[in-house]
């Protein structure tokens, strides 16, 4: 569909920020519902073939060339025609106070009647400040300049449908020196899939960063050369050049200075990796950096304990995130769950096993962190050394535990009145005349210092809580993490504000809509949304225990491979319990009699065997049908008789048979000997069978049948000798799955009772 196919455009206003407006992210618009309205009856009327074939018409003959033309005349008046719009829709976006051209993409035809929802991005390259009023540049009077309401109190821009060619190479220039691509390439094809219909020459792309870093690019040169290009479905060549060679020269600084420093070198932090338990870890940490650990395995019914010690010149801090399917992100100072990034040296952290995020833990995250002040100096970059374990302790009935002093008490020891330490009874008027000479202690904390030392010179107490501690770079620290000048807005969302940084990390791992997590349905790490959605807040959202992003996409349905049933995806799991309830609560079914048989008895059949009082299936009991009338059985067990006579003088003759007990045949294949048996020994080996017959009982019988039943039997002994389920059971499993073991042993687990369960 070329651009002059379709041709609309409208003056709207731009829309005021609102919840909607903020969930816009690059080329993206909103435009009203009049506007898809007016777009479909502009749309030409264009034939669509319901298939990918239609069959010939009747009055068509392949060997008449002359029924050609009106076969396609006839197939054209049976298609069906409706209004179609191209794929994808482009707008082109005009200012016309400044006569700035932008082009766009839609999101949704959800904007109130006569606005234009924009996003950020759109409204910076159109010039539109946040005030409403336009940044001005020269440029030559256009038709779109003419057509300004200056009545109007929100800007106007001018919306044109523009059908743009699908491009094929991009060159963007950083607009800042010092990108390094492992920082933005993959970073910028997500942003572009996700965000972006279009490019425009000369336009400024802003992408966010992991870390509150921005990356700028300008779009310098497009292919297919003119105003923009499509980027959806289409292979994009992007090359990235810088904008001048200052900037190149300063860039490749950068780079050369960032490797010097890399993790593992000898003026960057140390690496990092696996740890296990009772491992102690020598390292350091660079000022600002993180240096992440794993711990993969640990005994699940104990707590564990973390401990980091540095030089009474510095401290580290330690973070802790369960890397589970609900958080997958590496602890950070603003993305944690435990932490301890107090004052103190040397920090102890104790996660108790009980803690519902340990114990759903695939493994824990563990970073070690200095802190950079904002306005720190060069001698912030030198690395701190740090000691790091790992251990495990009995269980605590805290899931977090700071480091606490504890010392048992001892009949011979008294605590000094000073530094509140144990000394023994007989050296305490000795301790005391040095002590109260060289130390003093806070009142309030109690720590104990040098009376003359740098330490108690600079020990501080906050006026806000309860935090302390001896030096002004933790007082800067502490201030600048639990009461900054102003509040931290979350950078991943926009649209959370927070105090200090304990709330804003507890947001970053729990309702923030960027939060990643592993969905359970498309099994694919994606943001978990919807804090901003309101649908998200009532109670079948919150006691489904799922993120926003789980409960919608678990709105899909398929079919249940037990019942066939279509079923959401969210619903499964409750469906399932009760196939579950269903499948404990079944009878066993019922066996054939003949122990070498591997068949059940069918519903239909059951009135059958009430009635002759064998308990054998079909295919046994064929051979001794007749239709005399025998109220009493004794013909029926006369042809039991003469059957097992058979079967033990002259053989079934099968050479599959195995029933080497009552069978000549069989017993001939079992043991490869040829066994004679002759009536006199025959009639007395058959006679308790009978008696039990009369009597009603129909154990015993070995009737020879088919190899497909024999190793049927087989097989479901076999299973069975495994103690999970009856022996009824695996033969069902067999018989309904045709002796395929594999497919049986699923029929089991999706359909049978194991040997003892109970439902819950």
């Amino acid at each position: 569909m070329t651009s002059e196919s379709l041709k609309w455009s409208a003056q709207l206003q731009i829309a005021p920020q609102s919840s909607s407006t903020k969930r816009l992210h690059g080329d993206k618009i909103t435009l009203p519902q009049s506007a898809l309205e007016a777009l479909l009856a502009a749309a030409p009327v264009v034939p669509v073939q319901n298939g990918t074939s239609r069959p010939f018409t009747s009055s068509f003959d392949p060997f008449n060339r002359h029924s050609f033309a009106a076969e396609i005349q006839a197939r054209d008046a049976l298609a069906d025609r409706q209004q179609q719009l191209p794929h994808p829709l482009t707008f082109r976006l005009v200012n016309p106070q400044t006569g700035r051209v932008v082009y766009a993409g839609i999101r949704e035809f959800s904007a109130e009647e006569g606005e234009l929802g924009l996003s950020s991005m759109l409204q910076e390259s159109l010039g539109i400040r946040s005030d409403s009023t336009a940044t001005t540049r020269s440029n030559t009077p256009g038709p779109d300049i003419e057509m300004v309401d200056a009545g109007s109190k929100a800007p106007v821009v001018t919306v044109h449908h523009r059908s743009i060619p699908k491009g094929t190479y991009v060159k963007l220039r950083p607009l800042e020196a010092g990108y390094d691509p492992e920082d933005w390439k993959s970073l910028l094809e997500r942003y572009l899939r996700d965000n972006f219909t279009t490019l425009t020459t000369s336009e400024v792309l802003s992408v966010n960063g992991g870390r509150d870093e921005k990356f700028r690019f300008l779009v310098d040169k497009v292919e297919p050369e003119g105003e923009a290009i499509c980027v959806v479905d289409t292979d994009l060549e992007v090359d990235i050049e810088p904008m001048n060679e200052e900037q190149a020269r300063e860039t490749l600084n950068r780079r050369l200075e960032k490797a010097k420093k890399a993790p593992g070198t000898t003026e960057g932090s140390s690496t990092g990796g696996p740890v296990q338990l009772g491992q102690e870890v020598q390292g350091r940490v660079v000022p600002g950096e993180y240096v992440d650990f794993e711990l993969k395995q640990w005994d699940r019914t104990k707590d564990i304990e973390l401990e980091t010690s540095t030089d009474e010149d510095h401290d580290v801090d330690i973070f802790v995130n369960p890397f589970s399917s609900h958080l997958r992100a590496k602890p950070r100072l603003d993305e944690h769950v435990f932490s301890d990034f107090s004052g103190r040296p040397s920090k102890r952290l104790k996660l108790s096993h009980t803690n519902i995020n340990i114990d759903e833990a695939e493994y824990i995250n563990i970073a070690i962190h200095a802190w950079k002040p904002e306005d720190g100096g060069s001698e912030t970059s030198v690395a701190v050394p740090f000691t790091f374990n790992i251990s495990q302790t009995q269980s605590s009935t805290s899931d977090v535990v700071h480091d606490t002093a504890s010392h048992e008490a001892n009949p011979d020891e008294v605590i000094c009145k000073n530094c509140k330490q144990h000394i023994p009874k007989r050296t305490l008027a000795l301790h005391e005349a040095f002590c109260y000479r060289n130390n003093v202690s806070c009142p309030k904390c109690h720590s104990v210092f040098l009376r003359n030392s740098e330490a108690w010179k600079t020990h501080w107490h906050c006026p806000h809580d309860d935090a302390y501690g001896s030096g002004p770079q933790s007082q800067t620290k502490h201030d600048s993490l639990y009461h900054p000048p102003r509040t931290i807005q979350c950078s991943a969302c926009n649209d959370f504000e927070a105090f200090n940084v304990s709330v804003l990390a507890q947001h970053r791992t729990s309702t923030c809509p960027a939060k990643e997590i592993l969905c359970q349905f498309c099994h694919l790490v994606v943001p978990q949304q919807g804090s901003d959605d309101p649908s998200f807040t009532d109670a079948e959202v919150l006691m489904s225990g799922m993120a926003p992003h789980e409960y919608a996409d678990g709105a899909r349905t398929t079919e249940c491979h037990i019942c066939s049933r279509i079923v959401r995806l969210r619903d499964m799991k409750v469906h399932m319990r009760l196939h579950d309830r269903e499948r404990i609560g079944r009878s066993s079914p019922r066996l054939c009699s003949n122990e070498i048989c591997g068949r059940t008895i069918r519903a239909g059949d059951e009135a059958r065997v009430a009635r002759d009082q064998l308990g054998l299936c079909n295919d046994c009991f064929g051979p001794l049908y007749i239709t005399q009338h025998d109220p009493e059985g004794k013909a029926l067990r006369r042809r039991v008789e003469r059957r097992l006579l058979q079967q033990l003088m002259s053989g079934c003759g099968k050479p599959f048979c195995h029933n080497a007990e009552w069978c000549r045949t069989g017993h001939k294949n079992s043991t490869g000997e040829d066994r004679t048996v002759t009536t006199r020994d025959a009639l007395p080996r058959i006679k308790p069978i009978l008696e039990a017959l009369a009597k009603g009982e129909t154990g015993g019988l070995k009737f020879c049948v088919d190899e497909a039943a024999q190793s049927r039997r087989a097989m479901a002994e076999m299973v069975a000798a495994e103690g999970e389920y009856e022996l009824s059971w695996c033969v069902k499993a067999l018989e309904e799955e045709h002796n395929d073991l594999g497919k049986a042993r699923s029929w089991l687990g999706d359909r049978a009772p194991k040997i003892g369960e109970v439902p819950k």
